[in-house]
């Protein structure tokens, strides 16, 4: 295990009913206005923005809107964003919603306190030193960027979906209320279960030291995602395993399963990255093709922990047989493993993997992954 510092400062307030908390955590931390931002409608239609509009009145918290944040967020609504927080001088940002929401805010949060282009930040032209303070309540378990420090945008502009972290963009406070993400659809259960998973198997796979402990810790996340994904497609009103699911996601990627860990990449989401980036496809779902098609290529690197992998999750001997048994569960629970699942033909593949070239120098990983690489590894996926 290598030497580490492990640091996280966002406060979980986890349970029922714990949304209606929000503006005494706001209070509490000096709070008098905020940027209130959210996706759809749908938080106006099931009555959460009116419960969080009360809180925040009960304790004298102004708000202004932002809506209309969508999945594979843009860099176009955080200038949008930017320009109503500035322009209301707002204290804070609270997101309401998934990832995506959360992750503009973060986003929003650090462009608000600077004069200068906040999408030189994410081309590490200028680094994040401030930002306002970003509250959230989360409604979708996918990402766990309710208890990290990272946020990822696409520049609708250039079709870049590049990433920043900076300890100023870990939330004061999140709030996970397991019922409050019953609503979430069939699909979005799916892909959501797999970015969980790909968070899981980025580090296990590719890292140069990974503690047994680590390995460990991971493998009961993914059990865990699994099973309880299996649970909520059965019964979408499980609180408990929606519990588990949500807390299981926020585990994959709030620094905990990198602790001791030492040569991480991130290759699953740099290639994902391009092809929602020119496809749009959800994240999960990328993911989901990306994985199998990956795993096929990179097991002849770290044979032995690909058949750990088989042998832990799925009761199989060899490392082939857990890669296709990973796939088949994908399908078996309705997430796409194959391109032309959805829709994606054979001949968006150059502008794909162009992209993903651009994204292999942006992670530092251009060496490995250059386009002859790539273009196999999604061959595999057709």
């Amino acid at each position: 295990m290598e030497n580490f510092t492990f640091w996280n400062p966002t406060r979980i307030e986890f349970g029922i009913d714990k949304e209606k908390e929000i503006g005494k955590h706001l209070e509490a931390n000096g709070i008098k206005k905020v940027l209130l931002a959210y996706g759809s409608e749908r938080i106006k239609k099931d009555g959460l923005f009116d419960t969080v509009a009360a809180s925040l009145k009960a304790h004298n918290i102004a708000f202004v809107e932002l809506g209309g944040i969508v999945s594979n967020p843009l860099l176009s609504k955080v200038y949008e964003g930017i320009s109503v927080a500035k322009a209301h001088n707002v204290d804070a940002i609270l997101a309401v919603g998934g990832g995506s929401v959360l992750d503009s805010s973060k986003a929003i949060a650090a462009g608000a306190l600077t004069e200068n282009d906040v999408w030189d930040f994410f081309l590490g032209k200028a680094t994040v030193e401030k930002a306002l303070p970003i509250f959230d309540i989360i409604t979708l378990a996918a990402t766990g960027s309710e208890m990290n420090h990272g946020a990822v945008i696409t520049n609708d502009a250039t079709h870049q979906k590049y990433f920043i972290q900076a300890p100023a963009l870990f939330p004061k406070v999140s709030i996970i209320n397991p019922q409050l993400q019953s609503s979430v659809s069939k699909e979005y259960l799916v892909y959501s279960a797999s970015d969980v998973i790909a968070h899981c198997i980025e580090g296990y796979f590719t890292a140069t030291t990974h503690p047994l402990f680590i390995s460990k810790q991971i493998e009961v996340i993914i059990t865990t995602v699994m099973e309880t994904t299996e649970k909520l497609l059965e019964n979408p009103n499980d609180d408990e395993a929606r519990g588990e699911f949500a807390w299981a996601a926020t585990c994959a990627l709030n620094g905990l399963t990198h602790v001791g860990v030492a040569g991480i990449g991130f290759p699953n989401h740099m290639i994902e990255h391009a092809i929602s980036a020119m496809c749009n496809i959800p994240h999960g779902a990328g993911l989901s093709i990306v994985m199998p098609a990956w795993m096929k290529w990179y097991r002849q690197y770290n044979e032995t922990q690909f058949t750990r992998f088989a042998t832990t999750i799925f009761g199989q001997k060899s490392a082939e047989e857990g890669i296709e048994a990973l796939e088949a569960w994908f399908r078996k629970i309705g997430t796409p493993t194959k391109f032309s699942e959805y829709g994606i033909e054979e001949k968006s593949l150059p502008v794909i993997i162009e992209n993903a070239v651009d994204n292999a120098h942006y992670f530092g990983m251009e060496k490995v992954y250059t386009k002859e690489v790539i273009a196999e590894i999604l061959k595999n996926a057709l």
